[in-house]
């Protein structure tokens, strides 16, 4: 079975940390592969079906809330792509898609419901944001009052993202299209977070990217994976401490733990983290979708 996009026949459209993306004109071939990334350094050890993990998860909150937001899914299954492209995937299904290609907008649309990550960090210096206000008081893994918004830049490979203001995105690709930004990523995470926490799941917060076809937004690359969100256990969660994560949380606090300065040399992971790593995704897969993964 294939686990790599290395041998496909077909111009390579970019490579992401995680993803490889084909161009077959006016559609893209997305493969999701099990490198596995932190603090926006690849890391050399892969997690085994990773890949497929998170391109099944987000083919099931596209097709869940696509009435919520219209996404970019053409076909998830090999034997619904075209005859050439079809051939080339073989023994792909399950972490490859067609989509529609779009424009991308040059922003990831962030929203936090709690206060964790770099939104606690810079909480505690100036009580806020991304230049949101919030009040005084609250704690680590703390509910916030409701939802914001919270963009950052999409920077470069290599290259670390940063938190920017609603004002500063405005700026960057115009105040409709922000306000219109904000306002689906709001949604879709509101819908979101209700269905996880009917499932056992907090949806601390989650990034959303869209993209531009016809005039019209469409929600691109990942949906609501343990890459780009925090999942935390509803069961256990108490606020004032970290939580009970089933994300890529555990990676970044082994990273922590070994003190790594998140430069280069990037560090390999031993086998038991990458071991818990895969046990964690799977188990957010199987409790958020109600499906065995196999």
């Amino acid at each position: 079975m294939k686990t790599t996009a290395d041998l496909l026949p077909f111009k390579l459209w970019t490579r992401g940390k995680v993803r490889d993306v084909y161009d077959l004109d006016d559609r893209l071939l997305i493969v999701a592969t099990d490198r596995i990334s932190a603090y926006d350094f690849v890391l050399p050890t892969p997690v085994p079906d990773k890949g497929r993990i998170l391109c099944q998860m987000s083919n099931f909150w596209f097709q869940r809330l696509a009435d919520v937001c219209p996404n970019h899914l053409i076909a998830t299954r090999v034997a619904d792509f075209p005859p050439e492209v079809a051939a080339a995937c073989a023994g792909m299904d399950g972490r490859v898609v067609l989509v529609k290609k779009t424009k991308r907008v040059d922003v990831e649309c962030v929203v936090r419901g709690y206060l964790a990550g770099s939104g606690w960090k810079e909480y505690q210096a100036s009580r806020s944001v991304c230049g949101a206000p919030l009040p005084a008081g609250l704690g680590e893994s703390a509910r916030l009052p409701e939802p914001i918004f919270t963009p950052a830049t999409k920077a470069p490979d290599g290259e670390h993202d940063e938190n920017i203001s609603f004002d500063r995105m405005a700026a960057l690709v115009g105040a409709d299209l922000s306000a219109r930004l904000r306002d689906l990523s709001l949604a879709i995470y509101t819908a979101a977070a209700h269905y996880a926490e009917s499932r056992g799941f907090l949806l601390a917060d989650t990034k959303f990217e869209f993209g531009l076809l016809d005039g019209k937004i469409i929600w691109i690359d990942e949906a609501l994976t343990p890459d780009s969100s925090r999942f935390w256990d509803k069961t256990t969660y108490a606020p004032g401490r970290p939580q009970d994560g089933f994300d890529k949380q555990y990676v970044r606090d082994y990273l922590n733990g070994i003190q790594w300065d998140r430069r280069p040399p990037v560090p390999a992971l031993p086998a038991d983290v990458v071991a818990k790593t895969r046990e964690k995704y799977v188990a957010a897969y199987e409790k958020l979708t109600g499906e065995r993964f196999a």
